[in-house]
């Protein structure tokens, strides 16, 4: 169940490409999180596109749009889902599948920053209650955590 922000460049992902991305990054989030395989598991996972206007983003005291597409992503998701090999994991399809979104013939090279955050139990609200663990197994079908559901 995460929300994950992706702030990219104005004018670089058109409404098509932002639709395969938000379907891809989808899929890896279904992935690294175990989530349960029943549709409206998935519908749980919210991503968000925000861009930003050329001038607007700066590396080195730089702007670096000229070399290179640079990508923010932040992805919340609920303490104790991931660990270390599920955030890698995260980090290397979200860059894969970020890269592969990228317009064809434009050769800068996608520059991913992702930024992962646990959410701490008990402080996830959601359509007016708060969801703690137990919560988010039984409504998201985390596989690896369906041992909560029960207890």
């Amino acid at each position: 169940m995460p929300n994950i922000i992706i702030k990219a460049p104005e004018g670089v992902f058109d409404a098509d490409a932002r639709a395969r991305l938000a379907k891809a990054v989808t899929d890896v989030a279904k992935a690294v999180e175990q989530i349960g395989d029943d549709p409206s598991h998935g519908a749980l996972t919210w991503v968000l596109f925000d861009e930003f206007r050329p001038g607007a983003f700066f590396a080195g005291g730089g702007d670096p749009l000229e070399q290179l597409i640079p990508v923010v992503v932040f992805f919340r998701y609920p303490e104790g889902v991931l660990d270390d090999a599920a955030r890698a994991d995260a980090a290397r399809r979200l860059q894969e599948v970020i890269s592969a979104a990228k317009p064809a013939g434009d050769l800068r090279p996608v520059v991913t920053s992702v930024i992962m955050t646990a959410v701490p139990d008990g402080a996830w609200g959601g359509a007016g209650a708060i969801w703690r663990l137990p919560d988010l197994a039984r409504a998201v079908g985390y596989k690896h955590l369906q041992h909560l559901v029960a207890a």
